[in-house]
């Protein structure tokens, strides 16, 4: 079975979540020069178990051979065709503030295949202002972005009381994926897939994890 066809088939988000891991561990692999590396290592290398990387990449039609692994340039290509990265994305920022503004200067986008094309706010003080070598520009410009630029990902910066806004916007222009960093779930149609990055959430784990060993220390004899 190819790539595209276990794509077209479906993998399960669990297993889609992981991919960007493996890529990462493979693309190091890579860059230290290894030509191939067991389930093992490569499991290791990403943070899982080695039975789940091999059902993992069993949807891409990808198997080890005994003894040899898996090929790291053949195996990254693979990862990165279904995660349909050997294509440009062209992504908006909306959102000029503090954390608009350091997103646009983050070149990990351009690296992993993601092309910041606009960067979008409502606010007239900012717009025309230019951040990373790029002008603000005006949320009408939405509509022209997707028709005549091919936008795909719209990247929501803003407050939380201005993203549900925002991506009622982005919807309406015909962009279908949407990563949010705003602190509040959105709501969108089913054809329209949302990813939320939750920085406090994320802190708030970590805060438990510390809290659990302080006390665990605590009580040790």
């Amino acid at each position: 079975m190819s790539t595209a066809e276990a794509t077209r088939r479906g993998v399960p988000d669990a297993a889609v979540a992981r991919l960007p891991g493996y890529l990462r561990a493979l693309t190091a692999l890579a860059g230290d020069d290894v030509a191939s590396v067991s389930s093992e290592e490569l499991a290791a290398a990403a943070g899982v178990s080695s039975a789940m990387l091999r059902k993992d990449l069993s949807y891409l039609g990808s198997y080890g051979v005994r003894g040899v692994g898996y090929d790291v340039g053949r195996l990254a290509s693979e990862i990165a065709a279904a995660l349909g990265l050997t294509q440009d994305w062209p992504v908006a920022i909306v959102g000029m503030g503090n954390l608009g503004r350091a997103l646009a200067d983050y070149r990990g986008f351009a690296e992993r295949g993601f092309r910041v094309i606009a960067l979008l706010d409502h606010d007239e003080r900012v717009i025309g202002e230019e951040v990373a070598g790029q002008r603000i520009r005006p949320m009408t410009d939405l509509e022209a972005l997707v028709r005549d630029d091919g936008l795909a990902i719209g990247v929501i910066a803003t407050p939380p009381a201005g993203a549900q806004a925002a991506c009622d916007r982005l919807v309406a222009a015909g962009v279908r994926s949407v990563l949010n960093f705003a602190a509040v779930v959105l709501a969108a149609p089913e054809d329209v897939t949302v990813r939320k990055v939750d920085l406090s959430t994320e802190l708030q784990i970590l805060a438990f994890h510390g809290h659990r060993g302080a006390v665990a220390e605590a009580v040790a004899p």
